[in-house]
């Protein structure tokens, strides 16, 4: 028998709030994405802010046709079938489908039946660590799809309407127009020839709330495409589900770049389904998102250390082709839902945009007063804190405080509270929606209008635009008061908040600059 090699990182340990329901059956059918190394190192430093085109991308930095045939053998000799239409140099991700039996004995695991206690939801899961043959596994860096359990939820919450918070006169809920207005959108853009994407594990859409929704802030509504990722579709009726999630994302965003595309992405709430989601879209030559938006995640400790590591790694890769990632930091505060200070990932990694929330009041159309979501302990807070697995980026490290272990979420915030929530229609019915999911899609409309700015100027797009937002705080309103748990807002970067709220105007002037490249 060939010797094996464990891989890296791949350990998983039992599912909590599940209930075991015994050995898998052994002839279910099971689907794995095998993520591939790089053909060559992706160094973004090196890169300097360059944006690469998608075959330049291709040639240096997809996997290599060799090493797909390493796998293609290694699933000859498993009895397992390679899905070559859902395979892709590009994602570096080939795709494997066999029974259980043929998995375990494949990837050496064993693979039991759970059920979710809170979601009611059965998936199938391993308890330990990968190994693979030690002549397949120098070309693999992670196997996803031997553990469906959930891994992320949405970062939305409803407004309590029998809440003092929300009886008090100076609350109120706004439209995303307005927010965007009080935020200082650029008013002469609109998003046209931008696509934003956004992905999404569960619930969907339907086109009478967005055309009602839009109609009501006097907007057409934008042209909505669903793509489905691993079997995900757009699947709305649950009107306590994640339908809340989509519609306040494509409202958010169509609201705040109301002539730009939208391609939402559905994908199974995975550990698999997310990353291939990020992949699809990253890598989307039909839709060409310039933007994405992610409004889903779980704090880091629940997550594997293989399964961080390759979502990350496609966040680098949308930061070398130019798509600007947008991420929710989470509503549970300091302690993202855990018992100690946990940070929300993909919010943590050093490759997106991670997007905290506030509590907005206004006087007209102008800003009175901007403090911390904090609305616990009945309530949510803003996710933020320091990373337990991505060090200090250098962009960040005179921000942070000193001595800063981990990298600092988030690096921006804005309208958050549901107490001063969206004004949405979800399943034909009005709601006030808050929570950072509303942050990221408005971050990601205003990257649109930078975009659609940018293009006009024959300049490649936003990007990874981290670096530049902490050489330009003054783009920024600096939050001062509030906490969400642990941390305290203050005077600069602070883990509640970030930077602060956009000044839309300025970080349109900052990005579309005469030396608006970002460097890493």
């Amino acid at each position: 028998m060939a010797p094996r090699v464990v891989l890296e990182k791949s350990a998983r340990t039992a599912p909590v709030h599940a209930t075991s329901l015994g050995r898998i059956a052994p002839d279910q059918t099971i689907r794995v994405s095998v993520i591939v190394r790089r053909r060559n190192p992706l160094n973004l430093h090196a890169l300097q802010g360059r944006r690469i085109s998608h075959a330049e991308f291709n040639e240096q930095y997809a996997a290599s046709p060799a090493d797909f045939d390493q796998i293609r053998a290694f699933a000859k000799a498993h009895d397992l079938t390679v899905d070559e239409a859902a395979s892709s140099l590009a994602r570096r991700t080939i795709v494997l489908t066999g029974t259980a039996e043929a998995m375990e004995k494949a990837f050496a695991v064993e693979l039991n039946s759970y059920e979710d206690t809170r979601r009611k939801r059965r998936f199938h899961a391993f308890t330990g660590k990968i190994s693979l043959p030690e002549e397949h596994a120098p070309c693999i860096e992670a196997v996803l799809g031997l553990d469906s359990r959930p891994i992320a939820t949405p970062h939305f919450r409803r407004r309590d309407t029998g809440s003092a918070q929300a009886q008090q006169p100076a609350a109120q809920s706004f439209s995303a127009v307005q927010v965007a207005q009080l935020y200082r959108f650029p008013a002469n853009l609109n998003g046209s020839g931008q696509t934003i994407g956004i992905l999404e594990l569960g619930g969907g859409y339907t086109q009478s709330d967005l055309d009602t929704y839009f109609q009501s802030v006097g907007l057409s509504t934008p042209t909505v495409t669903a793509v489905g990722v691993d079997g995900g579709s757009n699947s709305p009726g649950d009107p306590n589900g994640a339908d809340g999630e989509v519609e306040l994302d494509i409202q958010v965003a169509g609201s705040a770049a109301p002539a730009a595309n939208i391609a939402v992405y559905f994908a199974p709430n995975s550990d698999q389904g997310f990353i291939d989601a990020i992949t699809t879209a990253v890598h989307d030559t039909t839709n060409k998102p310039s933007v994405l938006s992610i409004s889903w995640g779980g704090p880091e400790s629940a997550w594997s250390q293989s399964s961080m590591t390759a979502l990350d790694n496609a966040c680098q890769s949308a930061a070398a082709l130019g798509v600007t990632i947008t991420v929710a930091s989470g509503d549970s505060g300091s302690s993202d839902g855990t018992n100690g200070t946990v940070v929300d990932f993909p919010a943590s990694s050093p490759h997106v945009l991670a997007c905290g929330g506030t509590a907005l009041f206004a006087n007209g159309t102008s800003i009175s007063e901007e403090i911390v979501w904090d609305d616990q302990p009945q309530g949510g807070a803003t996710g933020g804190g320091f990373s337990g697995t991505f060090p200090v980026p250098a962009w960040q490290t005179s921000a942070l405080p000193s001595g800063s272990s981990g990298r600092g979420v988030p690096d921006v915030a804005g309208d958050a509270s549901p107490e001063t929530g969206y004004n949405v229609v979800v399943d034909g019915q009005q709601q006030v929606v808050g929570g950072t999911s509303a942050v990221a899609p408005l971050y990601a409309g205003l990257i649109a209008l930078v975009n659609q700015q940018l293009a006009s100027q024959n300049k490649p797009s936003a990007g990874f635009v981290n670096p530049l937002f902490y050489q330009n705080p003054i783009s920024f309103n600096d939050i001062t008061q509030g906490n969400n748990g642990d941390y305290s807002a203050g005077t600069g970067w602070d883990a509640c908040t970030g930077l602060g709220s956009p000044k839309g105007d300025s970080i349109l002037t900052m990005l579309t600059g005469v030396n608006s490249g970002s460097t890493f």
